[in-house]
């Protein structure tokens, strides 16, 4: 446009000059002063000027004439092609032809353009005329620009890691697991996808095109059809992208739609899309835009405005279902899969703040953080939640066995595969508790603040071993619901113990710490004591000669009844706990051991010193007897007495 006005402005200047040197003639010519030669050479000059004037307005008629032959050449040339219903581009030589043409058509305007008239009404319709043709053009041009990038699309298959396989590795337990499950032990596995595999650039188009690509964008562009043809690789490069969704199988669910699925089917959901997020973006995306500069590169800011035109409703997909979990309810279960939500997020942040720069992307990375900032909101308050999920379970019946609780398992399993979020949650915890100071301290009691002295000092640790207390509180309410002491104490032996061995084998011991480790085995220990005192203090008393050192003081009669009343509380004993269960071996083993010590020790010395006083068909059972029975208990499996021979 700018040519074009100075060459308007040129020949505007010309006519106006010769006007003003004819006018000046004219003037010159009325004065009766001049001279004879003075006369001549003013006569010469309006010769002149009237010549000039002449040959300008056949130039350009002429020119005029040629454009015009020119354009019929162009337009017979494009309106022939026009009527070949077969792709221009599929031969290379008429494809080469007709950008040559085209570029006629362009050429012709310019001059017309440069020309600059239009008063005239032929003149009119020769422009209309050239600018019909290179329209027709650029219209067949769009539609083969268009049709060479959908029909050489590369197919793309992510084969550097199936995903079928590794759902198929991960145990996923966490989907399913209920306080009354005990299932939860040891499944919770992380997916190694979400730390794995760096950028890689793969042709989503094949690289012959892309010369010819090239080529028509540069044509389209210079005839000022750019956003033509920038909609046209916009519209392409979408489908293609909704293609790769659809490989990827990521379905378009809405916010309702998410909201309303159940835990199994969204747990499924969320395990894709930790898996499809990264293959999209640093691959899918990472090759997307590689696309767009190679065919958009020589023209600035374009390629990148059409890359982020054609990605966006995609991404925007994608984060619309990391939107949706991060405002569901927060259930305990759902806390492991935001977590990799949010970690991949985190672990992609440079990358999508690479590919969508400045400030044509946005609107993108605003959105890629605002999301990313709701899932960390919603592992904080999943995670902060949890300890009122515990502490509001409640059952009415004791349970079975008095072995280690669904809960117990449930807890200690859970907190112990939080360790490998540690990082994580200790961030999004610090920066909680560092917005509300208040927020931790008083979820803590003097005794609870008392024990969570000696591990790590963090909010997190901090956290955790509030769970642990409010854990061992929940027991010791579920212990009271035993109308046996020694069961009541047999069952938190068990569940302490397994508190104590989690804590200790696992990444926890350092964020608990050893002092705790210390004082829960204690505890383990004393309830263990306890329980052989409700159990077998009275049994053993039987077996005591009150006050006496010798048998002296005790008759037969009496003798034959403390045997009766010793077995008749031993098999009851036997019948019992033969149904409780220890679950760890170590512990098991050595409860019987201790058991057996007290039990056969003290029959022994109470068989030897009486047995010339009473007939052997009053010895029911012999110390080995015993012995091998007390080797049957906390099995779990009810079990009866076998009877041995009486000597």
């Amino acid at each position: 446009m700018g040519d074009c006005h100075r060459i308007v402005s040129e020949i505007e200047e010309d006519e106006n000059l010769i006007a003003a040197a004819k006018h000046l003639v004219r003037a010159l010519g009325s004065n009766k002063n001049l001279t004879g030669n003075m006369k001549k050479i003013l006569a010469d000059l309006g010769l002149q000027l009237s010549t000039m004037a002449s040959i300008n307005d056949d130039d350009k008629g002429e020119g005029i004439s040629e454009i015009e032959e020119q354009l019929n050449v162009v337009q017979d040339k494009i309106m022939s092609w026009e009527a070949d219903q077969s792709m221009i581009w599929d031969s290379p030589n008429k494809a080469c032809e007709y950008l040559n043409a085209v570029d006629e058509a362009r050429k012709l305007i310019e001059r017309l353009d440069s020309l600059c008239f239009g008063k005239d009404k032929e003149e009119n319709e020769l422009v209309r005329r050239a600018h019909d043709v290179l329209q027709m053009a650029m219209a067949r041009l769009e539609e083969e620009f268009r049709h060479m990038l959908v029909q050489n699309r590369q197919p793309f298959e992510p084969e550097h890691k199936s995903f079928r396989s590794s759902e198929e590795d991960v145990v996923d337990e966490v989907s399913i697991v209920s306080f009354g499950d005990d299932s939860f032990e040891d499944s919770v596995q992380r997916d190694s996808v979400s730390r794995t595999s760096e950028e890689v650039i793969i042709d989503l188009v094949h690289p012959d095109v892309i010369p010819d690509l090239r080529c028509i964008v540069n044509m389209m562009f210079m005839s000022s059809y750019d956003h033509e043809c920038s909609q046209a690789y916009v519209i392409a490069r979408k489908d293609a992208l909704d293609e790769c969704l659809f490989i990827l199988e990521m379905d378009k669910l809405s916010i309702e739609d998410v909201l309303r699925m159940e835990w199994g089917s969204l747990n499924s959901k969320i395990k894709r899309w930790v898996w499809a997020m990264k293959i999209f973006v640093r691959i899918y995306l990472a090759s997307e835009k590689w696309l767009s500069e190679q065919i958009f590169g020589e023209f600035g800011p374009v390629d990148l405005a059409c890359f982020v035109e054609a990605s966006k409703a995609s991404m925007l997909q994608l984060l619309n279902f990391g939107e949706a979990v991060s405002i569901g309810p927060h259930r305990p279960e759902k806390l492991f899969g935001i977590l990799e939500m949010y970690e991949m997020l985190v672990d992609l942040l440079p990358d999508v703040d690479a590919l969508y720069t400045n400030e044509v992307g946005s609107s993108v990375r605003i959105e890629y953080h605002d999301v990313l900032k709701r899932l960390g909101d919603s592992v904080r308050a999943t995670f902060l939640d949890f300890e009122n999920v515990i502490a509001s379970y409640a059952s009415t019946s004791a349970f079975a066995g008095g072995g280690i609780h669904h809960i117990t398992r449930y807890v200690m399993n859970y907190i112990r595969n939080l360790t490998d979020y540690s990082e994580t949650l200790a961030l999004l915890l610090k920066d909680h508790d560092k917005e509300d100071p208040s927020s931790l301290t008083p979820r803590l009691n003097p005794a609870v603040e008392k024990e969570n002295t000696g591990g790590s000092s963090s909010p997190m640790a901090f956290h955790f071993r509030t769970i642990a207390s409010v854990l061992e509180t929940k027991l010791d309410e579920k212990s009271k619901l035993y109308k046996d002491v020694s069961l009541q104490h047999f069952f938190l032996m068990n569940n302490v113990h397994y508190m104590a061995q989690k804590v200790m084998n696992s990444e926890l011991r350092i964020i608990f710490g050893d002092k705790w480790i210390r004082k829960h085995n204690w505890k383990f220990q004393q309830h263990a004591m306890d329980y052989e005192r409700a159990t077998w203090c009275s049994i053993l008393a039987l077996l005591k000669d009150e006050g006496n050192a010798n048998s002296n003081g005790v008759s037969k009669t009496q003798l034959k009844e403390r045997f009766r009343n010793f077995y008749l509380a031993f098999e009851e004993v036997y019948k019992t706990q033969t149904t409780w269960l220890i679950p760890n071996v170590q512990l098991r083993e050595d409860l019987r051991i201790s058991t057996s010590l007290k039990v056969i020790q003290a029959y022994r010395t109470f068989e030897s010193r009486h047995m010339n006083h009473i007939s052997d068909k009053h010895i029911k059972y012999s110390a080995d007897d015993l012995q091998d029975y007390l080797l049957d208990l906390f099995e779990g499996s009810p079990k009866s007495l076998h009877y041995p021979n009486r000597r």
